[in-house]
C-alpha cells in the first residue's frame, strides 16, 4: 500500500506541475478544467472559509478518478451478465427500444425518459450488484438513537448496501433479478431519499457525480441492447454462467464476462 501511495502521489504531482506550467507567463489565463480552477483558488484566494492546498487538489482528483470509471463499467458488466442469463428480459428491453427509438438511429440522452424498462434494469442491477458494497464512512457528531440502537458521538458508521439490497424484509425474493419490481409508481429513486436503495449514498456527502453516472449508464446500456444481439460463446449454457463476485474498492465479477454480440441495426448505422 505504501508503494502504491507513492506511485499515485507522483502521478498527481505530475498533473499539478503540468497545469501550473501551462499558465506560467500567461497574463489572462482562462481555466480549462477543474484542476485549473482549484489551482486558481489555492494560489489567489485568501478569503475562503475552508483553506485549500495542493493536497486538497490531489484528494479531489482522486475522488473523480475513483468514482467515475470502475463503478460505471462494473454496473454495465453486471447488467449484461444478468440479462444474458435471462434472454426474456433482453426481449422486453429491445421491444421497448424498437417501439420508442425504431431501428434507424441510436439511443440519445433525450430518449431516456421514455425508456422505463431500461431504467428498471439499471436500478435492479444496482440493488442486486452494488458496485460499492460499503459506502464511505460517516461520523456521528452527537449521541443518537437509531431504530433502538444507541450511536455514540464519534462513532464511525458504515452502510452496507449489499446487505440492504438483499434484505427479504425490504425486497420480495431478493435473490431474483427482476427489473419489473421497479416499474410503475414505486416511489424509489436513486437520489439518496429511498433508504432501501442507496448506490450513491445519501445526504450532503453522497456521490457528487451521480446524475452524470445515471445518464451515462442508462445511455450505454440502452445502446448496447439496441445495437446488438447478445449471447454466450460456443457451447456455453446460460446456467453455466457464473455470478461469483470479487470484492475490493469496487465489487466486480470474479471472472470477466465473455459474450458474443451481433449487429441488430442497419449496417449504415455502424
Amino acid at each position: 500500500m505504501k508503494a502504491i501511495k507513492k506511485k499515485i502521489n507522483r502521478f498527481y504531482d505530475f498533473v499539478l506541475n503540468e497545469h501550473k506550467a501551462q499558465k506560467e507567463g500567461v497574463e489572462e489565463f482562462v481555466p480549462k478544467d477543474m484542476v485549473d480552477l482549484l489551482l486558481q483558488l489555492v494560489d489567489g484566494s485568501d478569503d475562503l472559509e475552508v483553506k485549500l492546498n495542493y493536497d486538497s487538489i490531489k484528494a479531489f482528483t482522486q475522488d473523480l478518478i475513483a468514482g467515475g470509471t470502475d463503478t460505471s463499467a462494473t454496473n454495465l458488466e453486471w447488467a449484461m451478465s444478468e440479462l444474458i442469463k435471462q434472454p426474456n428480459l433482453i426481449k422486453k428491453a429491445t421491444e421497448e427500444l424498437d417501439r420508442v427509438i425504431g431501428r434507424e438511429r441510436w439511443v440519445e440522452e433525450k430518449d431516456l425518459a421514455q425508456l422505463p424498462y431500461i431504467d428498471a434494469i439499471m436500478k435492479e442491477t444496482m440493488r442486486r450488484h452494488p458496485a460499492v458494497v460499503i459506502l464511505p464512512p460517516h461520523l456521528a457528531v452527537e449521541n443518537s438513537n437509531v431504530a433502538g440502537y444507541d450511536v455514540c458521538k464519534g462513532t464511525l458508521v458504515f452502510v452496507n448496501t449489499w446487505s440492504m439490497g438483499r434484505d427479504p424484509k425490504l425486497w420480495e425474493e431478493p435473490e431474483e433479478f427482476r427489473p419489473e419490481r421497479f416499474l410503475g409508481n414505486t416511489g424509489i429513486d436513486l437520489q439518496g431519499q429511498s433508504f432501501e436503495l442507496l448506490p450513491f449514498g445519501s445526504g450532503r456527502r453522497m456521490c457528487p457525480g451521480y446524475k452524470l453516472g445515471l445518464r451515462m449508464i442508462r445511455t450505454c446500456l440502452a445502446n448496447m441492447l439496441h445495437g446488438f444481439n447478445w449471447k454466450l460463446p460456443g457451447n456455453v449454457k446460460v446456467e453455466d454462467l457464473g455470478m461469483e463476485e470479487a470484492y475490493g474498492l469496487v465489487t466486480t465479477r470474479k471472472f470477466p464476462l465473455v459474450a458474443v454480440m451481433e449487429p441488430r441495426l442497419p449496417a449504415h448505422l455502424y
